[in-house]
C-alpha cells in the first residue's frame, strides 16, 4: 500500500509519498481501508518538530473507513462495517489499524468523508462548547478563526446552545460563510483592531468566554476583552506558541481563568468518546449541524495540503484521499 512517510521534521517537503508496509491487526485492533483522512493543524506541529514524534513516522491521526480485518479479540466489530476514528496515529495511508477503543461505528446516515471530517475538529468543538466552558443562553463567546474547520463547527454548536458569538474571519467571502452559520457579529480582522470592533459592539470587558485556536497574534488581546471571572480558552498555534503568561496578569485582569484543553481529556474513557460522537452525528443526521468539506486533496499531494492549510487558505476541513 502507499502513504506518507516523513523521516524528518521540517516543512511540507519532508512529507514522502511512498510504499508502506501492510498493516496486519492486533487482537483488539481492526484494519480499515481508508475511505478519507482528515487534515489538522496538529499534523503540521508534529511535522515541524514543535510536536516531537518518532522517526520515521507517518502522520495523520483522523480518518474514516471500511474494515477489511478484524482482531481476534475485536469483539462488536465485523468486516464490511464503517468506523471513524481520531487519535490514532498513520492515518495518511491507505489502510490504517485502528484500536477498537478509537473506533466509533458511523451511523447509516452520516457518509464516510462527513466523519472523517468531524472526529478531531467536531469532538473539539464539542468539548470546548458543552464541557470546557458549557456554553448557556446569553453567554458572550468569542471564536477565533471562525471560518476553520472547528471554527465554523463551533459557532453551530454555540448557536444551538443560545449563545451569542463573534467571530474573527479573514475576508468577507468567509464572513459571508460564517453569518450563514448563525454567527452575530463578524468581524474582518486583517480590516480592523478585533478587540476594538468588539468594544464597540458589547463595550469594555463583556465576553465570558474566548475560544482561540490561533494563539501569539490574538492572545494578549482576547484576555483584555473577558468580563470579571471569565474564561481564556487557547487551544491552538496557528500563528505561533502563545508567549508565556504570569499568574498576575490574570488576576489584575479580573481574576480570569485560562485553561489550554487537549481531546484526549476529554475523551478519557470510551463511554465518554461514544457520546460525544454520537451526539455531533446525531446533530448531523437531524440537518442541525453542517459539516464543510472546503478541500479534498489526493494523499500523494498531502505536502501541498500542509502548505494550504498553513497559509490560511482553506475553509472548512481539508480531507486526504486515497
Amino acid at each position: 500500500m502507499r502513504g506518507i512517510r516523513m523521516t524528518s521534521t521540517g516543512g511540507p517537503e519532508v512529507l514522502e509519498y511512498v510504499e508502506l508496509d501492510e498493516p496486519a491487526p492486533g487482537p483488539e485492533d481492526v484494519v480499515v481501508e481508508l475511505a478519507a483522512a482528515g487534515l489538522n493543524y496538529i499534523d503540521t506541529y508534529q511535522r515541524s518538530g514543535l510536536y516531537p514524534v518518532p522517526l520515521p513516522y507517518t502522520p495523520g491521526l483522523e480518518g474514516a473507513g471500511t474494515i477489511v480485518a478484524v482482531g481476534s479479540e475485536a469483539a462488536g466489530f465485523s468486516i464490511g462495517q464503517r468506523v471513524a476514528w481520531t487519535a490514532v496515529p498513520g492515518s495518511y495511508a491507505e489502510r490504517v489499524r485502528v484500536p477498537i477503543r478509537a473506533a466509533v461505528p458511523v451511523p447509516e446516515r452520516v457518509a464516510s468523508d462527513v466523519a472523517a471530517a468531524t472526529m478531531l475538529q467536531g469532538m473539539t468543538a464539542h468539548f470546548l462548547a458543552c464541557d470546557t466552558f458549557p456554553l448557556e443562553a446569553g453567554d458572550r463567546c468569542l471564536i477565533h478563526a471562525g471560518a476553520g474547520g472547528v471554527g465554523r463547527i463551533l459557532i453551530q454548536i454555540a448557536k444551538l446552545r443560545g449563545a451569542e458569538v463573534f467571530t474573527t474571519v479573514g475576508s468577507a467571502e468567509k464572513a459571508e460563510a460564517v453569518k450563514a452559520l448563525g454567527a452575530d457579529h463578524v468581524i474582518l480582522y486583517r480590516e480592523t483592531d478585533f478587540g476594538d470592533a468588539v468594544e464597540a459592539i458589547a463595550g469594555k470587558k463583556a465576553i465570558d468566554v474566548v475560544y482561540d485556536g490561533v494563539g501569539k497574534d490574538t492572545f494578549d488581546r482576547s484576555l483584555e476583552l473577558l468580563r470579571r471571572r471569565g474564561m481564556m480558552v487557547t487551544f491552538g498555534n496557528a500563528s505561533g506558541p502563545v508567549d508565556p503568561v504570569l499568574p498576575l496578569r490574570l488576576s489584575t485582569l479580573g481574576s480570569l481563568y485560562l485553561t489550554r484543553p487537549t481531546l484526549a481529556d476529554y475523551t478519557v474513557t470510551r463511554e465518554e468518546l461514544l457520546r460525544r460522537a454520537g451526539e455531533l452525528f446525531g446533530w448531523i443526521g437531524d440537518g442541525q449541524l453542517d459539516i464543510e468539506i472546503g478541500l479534498r486533496v489526493p494523499l500523494a499531494e498531502t505536502a501541498e495540503a500542509h502548505r494550504l492549510l498553513q497559509g490560511r487558505a482553506t475553509s472548512g476541513k481539508v480531507l486526504l484521499l486515497p
